[in-house]
């Protein structure tokens, strides 16, 4: 298949800014086999059943974005200039390759100062990254990140407003446990301690993966012929508890139902040999139509960008036919798109 096969067009007034609060109020649209329904959040034990187990992401998205000045000397003597930076994957200790703007302003040697407690040296410049090492490290930098840094937003976001205290609730979900992501695992945003609760109320188990989202997710697909595209990496792990439950639940005819396309590519990942096995690791694998499920059942989701490798993943989950027509669905119905949004059940024909 083509990019061109995976472009629309999406009205600006759908894509989400502020995320609906509570959560659970958030529309939510069902599609099984050939049918769509309309509903939200809160409704949806209606369409799983008792048996049927979610798989979540338990990764926690660090406060990534910084903002510092660099000291430079100029004709008028020491100036002080401003620089954005925003984290993408740690190396080693305290170091950490990041993006950042301006990045060829930014020499290596020099030092960022983001806050009193707070600084890094660039170590290196290479394929538009910097290596940052900063001054603390393990817990003391998770600290100073969390007083200094601000949520990484997704860029169609950050490009409109500056995140602010409301967005460290907002873009994060309410089990997150693994520090490491620096983009949210957004279809789980829309479920509360209520969902959880009718969960187990309805019969509907819970197991949890850690996938660490990296910036690489909101990536362009740049060439034609998707099947040429190669994934940016990111690191997961699946315990041998997730792998035992899922095994009990496919034993007993349940279904497995990923919450979000990085649950999904992880179980899939752990799977990719036909036998579900534990994983740890890096996982870049490109799930797009003509891929073979081995876990997964359904998915619920968002709405995803034009041309992206998520839109895809949903493709070869239900079919490039049944894509189209959720998504002229959901556009002609005022549902919101992209990570604020609103959600999507989605059960293959």
């Amino acid at each position: 298949m083509q990019l061109s096969d995976f472009d629309f067009q999406l009205p600006q007034e759908l894509i989400a800014i502020r995320p609906i609060i509570p959560r659970g109020d958030a529309k939510l649209l069902v599609c099984s086999g050939a049918h769509i329904h309309d509903t939200n959040v809160n409704d949806i034990c209606s369409f799983l059943l008792p048996g049927d187990r979610l798989i979540l992401n338990d990764t926690k998205v660090i406060p990534a974005r910084l903002s510092g000045t660099r000291a430079r000397q100029s004709a008028q003597g020491l100036m002080q200039a401003k620089i954005e930076i925003t984290l993408l994957e740690p190396l080693s200790a305290g170091h950490w390759n990041a993006l950042v703007k301006p990045l060829r302003k930014l020499k290596v040697g020099e030092t960022v100062v983001f806050s009193a407690g707070l600084s890094a040296i660039c170590t290196n410049k290479t394929e538009g990254l910097a290596t940052l090492a900063f001054s603390v490290e393990g817990d003391a930098l998770d600290a100073a990140l969390d007083i200094s840094g601000q949520m990484p937003l997704p860029p169609y976001i950050a490009s409109k407003r500056a995140a602010d205290a409301q967005d460290k609730t907002d873009y994060q979900t309410i089990w997150a446990k693994q520090r490491g992501a620096v983009a949210a695992p957004t279809a789980s945003l829309h479920l509360d301690a209520t969902a959880l609760a009718s969960f187990a109320a309805c019969g509907v188990d819970i197991s949890f993966v850690t996938l660490h989202v990296g910036a690489g997710t909101f990536l362009p697909v740049k060439v034609e012929n998707i099947s040429s595209h190669k994934m940016h990496a990111e690191w997961g792990h699946v315990s041998s508890q997730t792998v035992d439950e899922i095994e009990v639940t496919k034993a007993r005819g349940g279904r497995i139902i990923p919450v979000g396309t990085t649950a999904l590519r992880l179980i899939e990942t752990a799977a990719k040999t036909g036998t579900l096995k534990t994983f740890k690791g890096n996982t870049d694998i490109f799930i797009y139509p003509g891929f073979n499920f081995k876990v997964t059942d359904g998915l619920m989701t968002n709405f995803h960008l034009p041309k992206s490798t998520l839109l895809m993943l949903v493709a070869a989950l239900i079919g490039k036919q049944q894509l189209d027509e959720v998504y002229a669905h959901a556009i002609t119905n005022g549902y919101r798109f992209f990570s604020y949004g609103d959600a999507s059940l989605l059960f293959p024909q």
